[in-house]
Formats: C-alpha cells, structure tokens, sequence
C-alpha cells in the first residue's frame, strides 16, 4: 500500500524564520527598509511612539515603518506576502532585475518580511498601491483602495506550541490573517516633515505598525540602529545625491545622533588620511587591479611581483597550476589608511585627535551589493577580511589594523553572481571558492598597501623625524652647550661630566650591539642557500657508505683496490661538504674581527659557488668583465660575502621572474678601485629606488626579508666603502638592476 503526503510546517517556523533566523532587530529593521528600498519608496520614517524617556516599553509602546514605495494591492498580499518563499523576486530580477528607478532589486528568497515577527506579536500593515499605466509603468497616482492587514498572534506563546495557555498542535494553515480593504485614510496626499525637510507625501506607500514587542529597547539600541540604518548607502556617497534617506523619530522628535560623527569622519577622509586609494578596480578574468593612490594612478595584475610576492598570493598561484580560475568576479573598492601613531609633540598633518580617532576606530570595511550595505561587514566587531586574525597569528606590524582603515568594496549581482547573502542576512555565503577568492583579493590589495606605500611613507616619517632631532641638536652637542653656558657652576659641571661618561658608554654598548646583530644577519642566509647543496652532499656519501658496510657485512673476500676506489670517493664527497661549510665559516663573529687586502674576484667566485646549482636549474649565466690590475680592498671576508651573497641572492630572485635571457655580469675595475654588479632582470622600480637600503623594506613582498641591502650598505659604510644604484648610463651594463660598490675612502 502506499499513499502520498503532503508537507504541513508547523506554526513555529514563523519563529524559525523571524525570531530565530534573524540575529538582531537592526537586522530586522534592515530588512523592511529593504522591502521599502525594492519598493521605489524615496524615503522611510521609522517611529518608536510611547516609550519611556530611556526608550524603555510602555503598555502603548508601538514602532511604525512608513514608506512612500509602490505599495501592495490585495492581490499581491494574497498570493505573495503571506506566502513563505514566494518566488515573486526571483522571477522579476530573472527577467529584469531593476525597478522602475533603476535600482537593482534586494531580496529574492521571499522570507525578508518574516523578520517583523523579531519585533512584535501584533503587526497591523496599511498599504496603497501605485497605480500603473497600460504599458504598466508607475504613474503619480495611487488607487482607490487602502487594504489593511492584521497579524495579531498574541494569544500564541513565541514558539507557537501554545494558544491562550493551552498546549496545541499548531500547523501553519491554523494561522489566520485579516484582510479589510477601505477607501483610503491613512495613506492620502498630504506634507510631511522629514528632518527639516517637507515632503509632499504621495497617495501610495506602505505604513506597517508593530505592537506587543518583544525587545527591551534602550538609548545606545536606538542609537546604534539609527547609525547603521545611516550605513545602509554607501557612507562615502554625498548625501544630497541620494534617492534613498530613512529617518528614526521617537514620537515626533527626530533622532540625529546618526549625524553627530559624518563631519568628522568627512574631514578625515579628505585631510587626514595617509593612503586615499580612490577609484579602485579589480577586474576578473586579467586579474588586474588599478586605482588612483593620493591622486596617482597605480596599475598592477597578478603577473606583478610585488603581488606574486605577497604571503596572500599563495592560493592563487596553485589555482594557475590547477588551470583554474578566480570565481569571485570584478568588483570595485577605495579605501582610506590613516595612520594612528602620528606623534603628537611632533605633529604632522596626519596627526589625530582623541576624538577623531574614536570616529575613524567606529569605522571597518564595509561591502555594498548594488550599493546596499551587506551586513554586518563593516561593524567595529566584525573581521570579515580575517586582518586581526593574521596579525595575531604572524606579526602585528606587518598588516593595517582594522581600526586605520576606512572603506568600501562595491559588488553587484550582475558580477557577482556567486556571493550570495546568507538565509539569516549574516553576511556571505560560503559556498564553492567565490568568497574565499574574493576575501583573498581584497587581502592582497590591502597586504600590498602595507608592504609598499605605507612602508614607504614609514621610512619617510623616520627620517624627518631623525632629521628634526638633528635640528634640535645631538646629545653630544647639548652637552658641550650646557657646558660652555655653566662653565661656573661646579656642581652643574660634575654633574654634565658625569652624565657625558655615562651616555658615551651607554652610546659604546648600543653601537657595539648594533653592529654584532648586523654582522650575524645574513649569517642565516648563507646557510640557507648553501645548506641544500650540503645535505645532498652528506645525503650521497652516507648512502654510499651504507652500501659498503652491507657489502662487508656479507663476509666475502675484500677488493682492495676496489675498496680503495670507493673509500676515496666518499673522502672526496666530504672534501667538498668541507670547502662549502669553511666559506660559510668566514662569516661568523669569531673571523671577522681581522682586516687585510683582499682579492675580491676569489670571494665572488666562493659566493658563486654556493649558488652554482641554483643558477644552473634556472638557467643563469655569469660573466666578468675584468681590468689587467685586479680589485683589492683592505676589510674582511666576512663583510665581502655578505654583501656578495646579498647581490647574487637579490638576482637570483628577479631573474627567475623574466622569461628572457637571464645573466649576471660583474665589472671589477682595479684602476678605479670600484666594480659594477648588474643583471638582466625586470630591474627596480622607480618608486622604489628611494627605499631598498633601508631595513624590512623589500620589494619581493613576503619573501624579502628587507635586510640584505641595508646590511650591505651598514658594512661597507664602516670601511668608508659605498654601495649604490646606478646613476650614470655609464655604469647602467644590463637592462636590470645595476648596483655600483666604490671602495675609495673619501680624502
């Protein structure tokens, strides 16, 4: 035997769907607004009337959601308001998916509306609908009917299992609504105060009641939904462009805190900003990203190294290897970066107050669909983009915090089509790879400002102020001053003695220290780079020696000379792990305290030889070009290899980013006592030869450590030596980096 069955939900799933589903009552509000928004009104008017001073319930208590949308008829309330699910949206934006004003519609599950049922048990909706034309087009009228529907489920407990006290089995179908259409009262031509504005209210719209609330309502709730209902538009839009404004009354006083801050943060946006990244694009399929940085157009892809870099491209690149492409779609942003550590005793333009940090701080990255904030990206407590979860979890100052950046990323669903907002309107979903390709975008764009501009604008800001403490005067020359000033005063005298004593020791030990960390620097790169060939070397004479004690083990009759042969193999294996771990000895602190004369060719070709199998699975070539009298400087090996591993490592990196000829060709001239390192590689970046000799500042993004060049720099600097970009298209050998190392004492 078999039957078919009908599904019947049960009464509950209305709390399911509202109470439950829904987080909050901004959230629920939001999504009536929404409704309003499809609805073409140009305004809606939420009102809490009768409540206590502090907002708190009153037996009268009641919220009133007003709009001068299209408004709904009986029709459409029967066969699609009180429809759960109601395809009506869906189809409309499969057909067309923009209202009569353009505006591209919101909601498309059909279950928005049951998010009333979070505020209240009674809720009473007048509605009016627009009349249309025959070719049905809005026109300025309204009809003749006003219908008016009553939802009152007060005598039902919230999850519907009770009514009037008495446990029931409720279905849904049990469930009753009342419908009255009247000739119109509520919904009639008349003028309308909003803000300090009069409006001239239309014969159409929608006015929906809510009584018997449920929520406990308080000041800093109000305000905060008054706030966020301000960041439903797009918060960096003009205000007086917009076709869309809510505003929140308590009974017939408006409420303006939502206004206090937008001066504020206006001012900021525009003056006291580091980065303003403006007219930002990523386009999909290219992978490109161009914007406008302070004004200046900046153009990048995926192609870029500064990108291919970045920790954040990691997923990327295997999504190449795969053959597979990003599924987020193109998508719009800016962004401003403000940085909140300006010294206050030295104040710079972007110096912010107490207050103005507060407002900048109220502030994250929002995301508009169609230019409809999608929540709750963009709350103080929301970390959307996971930036507070990388700085917990490598380094702090190596990424923007969420609180020194302000933004938008604008998505529609005409490009977007596969980030969808979620049943409960928490967010994305997260289905297949869009979001996650998406957020790792935005995190590249955002790593890449970290890493370059604002590194850059660092560097800047620490030499003017190394700059202004040279305008106030040394340490050591504010001694001698006070000293010739107080000349007569023995006990000030003593005491500058003293206190001159103390900060010149003080001032030994930090020099001393400074110099041995810059000294073991690059000791960690040179075992890295030459720890690979060594343990393939260890790796090949223990196997051999393995196979030798196995045979012997057998007990057989021993070859001598065949034993021989292979013993001197392996002894010649171990000769070789030797020679490359006595190279890597001369850097270390115990070889490095001796100056001599030093034929620099047999250091660079040490230095070679540790890279010799790197450059020979890349396909790098290495040239000199040598004078008769060789270059000879008086210094250590250790400064020498270090600086020589930094060029050869800095041209290994960029020359496995061309596809061209890759080649490194050494000029060392005796006669000038100077010699040119250059490659064939992309070379350095204009905006970024101002920056390479100064430390953590590298252009290879996360895998640049940002020491080698300025290492290099410190070392030669204390022989007098030099190490330089080339100026001079003389000195310019390759079409790549060219570095230029004098090793002329000046005088």
């Amino acid at each position: 035997m078999s039957e078919k069955l009908k599904i019947r939900p049960y009464a509950r799933l209305l709390t399911m769907l509202g109470d439950q589903l829904i987080k909050n009552e901004l959230i629920a509000l939001v999504e009536l607004i929404k409704n309003s928004y499809d609805a073409d009104a140009s305004w809606v008017k939420v009102s809490f009337i009768d409540f206590g001073p502090d907002y708190s319930l009153t037996p009268t208590s009641k919220i009133i959601i007003e709009d001068d949308g299209c408004g709904m008829n009986a029709d459409i309330l029967r066969r699609h308001w009180l429809n759960p699910a109601t395809p009506d949206k869906l189809k409309r934006k499969a057909n067309n998916p923009k209202t009569q004003k353009g505006r591209i519609l919101q909601g498309e599950k059909g279950i928005g509306r049951f998010a009333i049922f979070k505020l209240g048990k009674k809720i009473t909706i007048t509605t009016r609908r627009q009349q249309q034309n025959s070719e049905g087009k809005f026109i300025e009228f309204g009809e003749n009917v006003e219908n008016v529907l009553t939802y009152d489920f007060s005598k039902y407990d919230n999850d519907f299992l009770q009514e009037d006290g008495e446990e029931k089995d409720l279905f849904l179908e049990h469930l009753t609504v009342d419908l009255v259409q009247r000739t119109p009262t509520a919904i009639v031509e008349k003028e309308v105060t909003l803000g300090t504005t009069r409006k001239h209210r239309k014969p159409f719209g929608t006015i929906i009641e809510i009584t018997n609330l449920k929520t406990k309502w308080t000041v800093d709730r109000v305000n905060r939904i008054q706030q966020n209902i301000g960041k439903l538009q797009p918060i960096f839009s003009e205000e007086d462009t917009a076709d869309f404004s809510v505003w929140v009354y308590k009974d017939n006083i408006l409420n303006e805190s939502h206004d206090s801050y937008k001066k504020v943060l206006d001012h900021c946006l525009k003056n006291m900003s580091v980065l303003k990244i403006t007219n930002g694009r990523y386009i999909c399929g290219p992978n490109t990203i161009s914007f406008n940085m302070n004004g200046q157009p900046i153009k990048l892809s995926f192609q870029d190294p500064d990108i291919r870099g970045l920790t954040q491209f990691k997923r990327f690149k295997e999504l190449e290897e795969k053959g597979e492409k990003v599924e987020c779609g193109s998508f719009n942003f800016e962004f401003y970066i403000f940085d909140l550590n300006a010294d206050s005793e030295n104040p710079s333009k972007y110096y912010l107050s107490k207050d103005e940090k507060n407002v900048i701080k109220e502030h994250r990255i929002y995301l508009y669909r169609d230019n409809v904030r999608v929540m709750p990206y963009g709350d103080p407590e929301d970390d959307w983009l996971r930036i507070d979860m990388a700085r917990g979890t490598i380094r702090a100052d190596e990424y923007l915090s969420n609180d020194q950046v302000v933004g938008c990323v604008y998505i529609s669903q005409e490009e977007n089509p596969n980030l969808k907002d979620k049943t409960n309107r928490e967010g994305l979903i997260e289905e297949g790879r869009a979001l996650e390709d998406f957020i790792g975008v935005l995190q590249l764009i955002l790593r890449y400002l970290r890493k370059k501009p604002f590194a850059q604008y660092l560097i800047d800001k620490k030499r003017r102020s190394e700059i202004d403490r040279i305008k106030r005067g040394r340490p050591a020359e504010l001694i001698e001053a006070a000293k010739k000033q107080y000349g007569d005063d023995e006990k000030t005298m003593a005491f500058l003695t003293s206190f001159e004593r103390s900060y010149a020791k003080e001032k030994r030990t930090f020099e001393d220290r400074i110099q041995k960390t810059e000294n073991l620097a690059a000791v960690g790169l040179s075992i890295e780079t030459a720890s690979h060939d060594v343990m393939l070397l260890l790796g090949k004479a223990v196997e051999q020696q393995e196979t030798l004690i196995k045979e012997l083990m057998l007990g057989d009759e021993i070859d001598r000379d065949n034993l021989l042969s292979r013993l001197t193999l392996i002894r010649g294996t171990m000769s070789m792990v030797q020679s490359q771990m006595k190279d890597v000895q001369l850097l270390f602190p115990s070889t490095k305290s001796k100056t001599k004369n030093i034929n620099v060719r047999m250091v660079i070709e040490k230095v070679h030889n540790l890279y010799k199998r790197a450059f020979k699975e890349n396909h790098i070539t290495v040239e000199y070009d040598l004078t008769t009298r060789p270059l000879v400087v008086k210094t250590t090996d250790a400064v020498l290899l270090q600086v020589f591993i930094n060029l050869f490592d800095n041209s290994l990196y960029w020359l496995k980013t061309i596809n061209g000829e890759r080649k490194i060709l050494i000029s060392l001239d005796g006669n000038q006592q100077r010699m040119i390192f250059s490659d064939s590689g992309p070379g350095i970046k204009p905006d970024d030869t101002n920056y390479i000799f100064e430390a953590f500042y590298s252009g290879k993004g996360e895998e640049g450590r940002g020491l080698g060049l300025y290492i290099a720099k410190q070392l030669l600097d204390r022989y007098d030596y030099s190490i330089n970009l080339a100026e001079f298209s003389r000195d310019r050998i390759l079409n790549g980096a060219n570095f230029v190392l004098e090793f002329v004492k000046e005088g």
